[in-house]
């Protein structure tokens, strides 16, 4: 009966220091990169895109948690507004100009980041878009960015943004700056 006591103390040894083992290991790959971003940026159509509007800015805003020391896991979403470009229209004699449209989305995304170094980080967002106008609707998101830290608390970031909606796809080229809270 001793002998069998020991064989289970033993094992209740065994399990643990492969318990504590296991929980060091995982909770040292955590890292408590939990924080908010918000930022501007000024964007260019491209595509389709480019024959409604010429310029846009915007307002991202940022959720993130870090998961390891080298990628991040969040929410993202902000908004989207682009001038749209007029037309001149020629009946007969006179030429008439036409106001285009302004084009406003707000995305809802998730959203990872890599950092392969402590000052540069590649991610991207997905999700869905809403489109505030009568002539946008709202379609697939996705956003692949590059963001240089200028400081521990601001970076820029440059982007392509897609939103696929049922009859066409709406992209831009961004750049803007990012600050962290």
């Amino acid at each position: 009966m001793n002998r069998l006591t020991k064989q289970q103390f033993t094992m209740k040894q065994y399990v643990l220091v492969a318990f504590l083992v296991i929980s060091t290991t995982i909770s040292s790959q955590y890292v408590d990169r939990s924080f908010f971003k918000a930022g501007i940026h000024v964007g260019v159509p491209v595509g389709d895109a480019a024959d409604l509007a010429n310029v846009g800015f915007g307002l991202d805003l940022y959720q993130h948690w870090g998961i390891s020391k080298k990628f991040d896991l969040g929410l993202a979403t902000g908004v989207q507004y682009y001038f749209g470009l007029d037309s001149t229209i020629d009946i007969g004699p006179e030429a008439i100009t036409v106001r285009g449209e302004d084009t406003i989305y707000a995305p809802l995304a998730a959203f990872f980041r890599f950092y392969p170094s402590k000052s540069i980080n590649l991610g991207g967002d997905i999700g869905y878009a809403i489109g505030f106008n009568d002539f946008t609707d709202g379609g697939f998101y996705y956003r692949p960015t590059l963001s240089f830290d200028l400081s521990p608390g601001s970076a820029l970031n440059f982007s392509y943004a897609a939103i696929e909606g049922e009859n066409a796809t709406w992209s831009t080229i961004t750049g803007g700056v990012i600050f962290r809270f």
